[in-house]
């Protein structure tokens, strides 16, 4: 029983993971259907951020969960600002131009902080004993943060204001302008909201996976798998598609090893879109946010 009970929590924490790593990128590519190609380097730089202001002696919680989202969402609007805004609807040119942009933040990054993390960051919450299992006390505390996550961006799309302008905006932007809502300050702000969530991603998964200025790639082919296989619907294609393909990988980790649980991920999506080519949410869920 206490076997079952530290499986379950390890799928359900391979779940939580690819809906962390993925909700970034699935705001603003389906919001906005621009294919950054750039978000694993925003969750990178998440983690040097609280990697940075920790060394300085600023507490870990508040550079996680504060410092982290703010400065990557600030970066995350001038890029939209200087670059993506000239842009849209040529998705071609922006997955170019992000893959440009993500060489460019490993090179700065390499050549500031140099091709390894000088410091490496704890967990701050420890082990918690289950029978004669143990199993990550912080990462029970992610399971929590990424259901948290999903609510918050759940009514904030929902419910509020922005919300409502920004969804409107990205459906019949010329309707929105006609109305006197300002497209390009909704534009920024949507993916700096993007590029936020992921920075908080990032300074969340610091601890665990430790910070290089490569380790992006470790991110980007997952989420792009868990956003495209999911569909169109932000929240209910990402958590969807993240449930399915995190339960085969935990599985098939366990029988297996983790070598053939990611080759495991990687063949349920390109089943999965071959039987479902617009994602589960084309077909299920469809009026869902």
């Amino acid at each position: 029983m206490d076997l079952f009970i530290a499986l379950i929590l390890q799928i359900v924490y391979g779940v939580a993971n690819l809906v962390l790593i993925s909700i970034g990128l699935a705001i603003i590519f389906g919001m906005m259907r621009v294919i950054n190609l750039a978000h694993g380097e925003f969750i990178m730089l998440g983690g040097y951020t609280v990697v940075i202001a920790t060394n300085n002696g600023v507490n870990l919680w508040f550079a996680m969960l504060i410092l982290a989202p703010l400065v990557v969402g600030i970066i995350g609007v001038v890029v939209e600002r200087l670059l993506i805004r000239f842009l849209y609807g040529r998705m071609v040119d922006t997955l170019l131009a992000t893959w440009g942009l993500s060489l460019l933040l490993i090179g700065l990054v390499t050549t500031i902080f140099g091709a390894q993390t000088k410091t490496t960051i704890s967990a701050p919450i420890g082990a918690i004993q289950i029978g004669d299992y143990t199993t990550s006390g912080y990462e029970l505390f992610l399971i929590f943060v990424t259901a948290l996550l999903s609510f918050a961006i759940y009514l904030l799309l929902r419910f509020t204001k922005l919300g409502l302008v920004a969804r409107g905006t990205m459906q019949a932007p010329d309707m929105a302008a006609a109305l006197g809502v300002s497209t390009s300050r909704v534009y920024a702000i949507t993916f700096g909201l993007g590029a936020a969530v992921s920075g908080l991603v990032g300074g969340l998964l610091a601890p665990i996976t430790g910070v290089l200025p490569t380790i992006g790639a470790v991110y980007i082919a997952k989420a792009f798998i868990t956003v495209v296989s999911g569909g169109t619907a932000i929240l209910a294609g990402t958590i969807s598609a993240s449930a399915l393909l995190g339960v085969i990988n935990g599985v098939v980790s366990y029988v297996t090893g983790p070598t053939m649980g990611e080759v495991a991920l990687l063949v349920a999506a390109i089943i999965l879109l071959r039987l479902l080519p617009q994602g589960i949410t084309g077909r299920f869920f469809r009026k869902s946010l």
